[in-house]
């Protein structure tokens, strides 16, 4: 039998426009809690030893025959340090043999997919006249939510901060276009219509009364019950959307700290079932999901396997 292959460079093989479109129909599936998807809430192995957390995210995708596990390691680093954050693997199985399809790097295909489905939120939340972009973090999700915001939407004007001076204009300059560094978080999101939140902050950075009435704040770190990146205020004067009741009951500091109650899924927002309340505060808090991982691997497979 030939050895699956691994696939690295998968940038070019993973289409926003394609992806947003399949994320939006299985993010809709899900909410309808039918007999087709299986993903049990992600596993979570604590490494104590290294201040890290080995997450295992598997789905089966029955309608569409797609099984697919993600490996994920996320570490809380202290500033300055060379090592990585989060390190991701994904694995593509064929559902009929149970053999391996394809290994793949799974930095990208998280990266992409989280913006992607942070980029739903925002067109169906975010106000109607949305001007001022800001970033809060400068990593891979902060770069990747640039591309994938830019890409869907039009903003005036880009803002990005990062605890570190130096990472954040360094992101400015590899960036598309132009991007204000701010000094403070205070300074970055005043007026902002949308703000992303990507840092791995585990105490809340982003308090409520620095917020725009009827701003849209799409929240990516945090994925820990004890860890925050936005205030009690913020989410408690917000409405609250989620990937997966299940997924931010179990993970999400912000809301299980917060007290929060969550109005209602990204899914049930797509199905109709539940309004976006596009004129009010909304925070989205996205903890990913291994259904998402499993369509963004499939097209990436897909499109490899069309190449060859």
């Amino acid at each position: 039998s030939m050895s699956p292959p691994v696939l690295y460079c998968i940038a070019q093989l993973l289409d926003v426009a394609e992806l947003i479109s399949r994320l939006e129909a299985v993010m809709g599936e899900f909410s309808q809690r039918g007999a087709g998807l299986v993903q049990p809430v992600r596993s979570v192995v604590p490494l104590q030893k290294h201040g890290g957390f080995l997450g295992l995210m598997p789905a089966y995708l029955a309608h569409e025959d797609i099984l697919c596990t993600k490996m994920v390691a996320f570490y809380q680093r202290e500033q300055g340090s060379s090592l990585p954050t989060t390190q991701a693997t994904v694995l593509l199985f064929d559902p009929v043999s149970g053999v391996v399809s394809a290994v793949m790097d799974g930095e990208v295909i998280t990266a992409r997919r989280t913006a992607a489905v942070s980029a739903i939120s925002a067109k169906l939340l975010m106000p109607r006249h949305a001007e001022i972009l800001c970033l809060l973090g400068s990593g891979h999700q902060a770069v990747s939510h640039y591309e994938v915001f830019t890409q869907a939407f039009t903003f005036k004007e880009v803002r990005v901060w990062s605890r570190s001076k130096e990472r954040a204009e360094e992101f400015a300059r590899a960036a598309g276009g132009p991007v204000t560094v701010c000094p403070s978080v205070k300074e970055a999101v005043e007026g902002a219509d949308v703000i992303v939140t990507a840092t791995n902050a585990s105490e809340p950075l982003l308090f409520g009364k620095w917020v725009k009435s009827g701003a849209h704040v799409a929240a990516v770190g945090a994925c820990r019950p004890d860890w925050r990146e936005l205030d009690d205020d913020l989410m408690r004067d917000a409405v609250v959307y989620v990937d997966s009741r299940e997924g931010a009951a179990a993970e999400s500091g912000d809301v299980i700290l917060s007290g929060a109650e969550v109005f209602a899924e990204l899914g049930e927002m797509i199905n109709g079932s539940m309004p976006a309340q596009r004129d009010k505060t909304t925070v989205f808090k996205s903890l990913g999901m291994g259904i998402q991982d499993a369509v963004s691997a499939k097209l990436v497979y897909d499109k490899w396997k069309s190449q060859q």
